[in-house]
């Protein structure tokens, strides 16, 4: 998957679709769910005696939402896009945003494999 934890994402569809960003703080299932701070909110129910909550009640809490639903929102052009992965120049790996070509972030070190040339 191509979102990471700490991304800006725009849930597009379900009931908590909006054209606001909100933050990943986890992914989950090898990628295919993630939790989006603020965004599909449940209430559990717990007994007495719960670590979480000694007195029992009812806790809100983040539940996963499958990637497919959220598009990665970009800084540069201001809109929800899809990424791609390319090599720069040096070699190194990167994330970069399909509508304005803009680089995202670093995936991996530079390698003298991938680099281009200058012959």
């Amino acid at each position: 998957m191509k979102i990471k934890k700490g991304d800006q994402v725009v849930v597009i569809a379900g009931d908590d679709a909006s054209s606001s960003p909100h933050t990943v703080t986890q992914v989950v299932a090898g990628g295919q769910k993630m939790l989006i701070q603020g965004i599909n909110q449940v209430y559990k129910h717990v007994k007495r005696g719960h670590p979480k909550s000694p007195a029992g009640g009812r806790l809100q809490m983040e539940m996963p939402i499958q990637s497919s639903n959220v598009m990665y929102y970009c800084e540069a052009c201001q809109k929800p896009t899809r990424l791609g992965y390319r090599y720069s120049d040096d070699g190194a790996k990167v994330r970069f945003c399909k509508k304005c070509d803009t680089v995202c972030s670093q995936i991996s070190p530079a390698r003298k494999k991938y680099a281009k040339s200058g012959s």
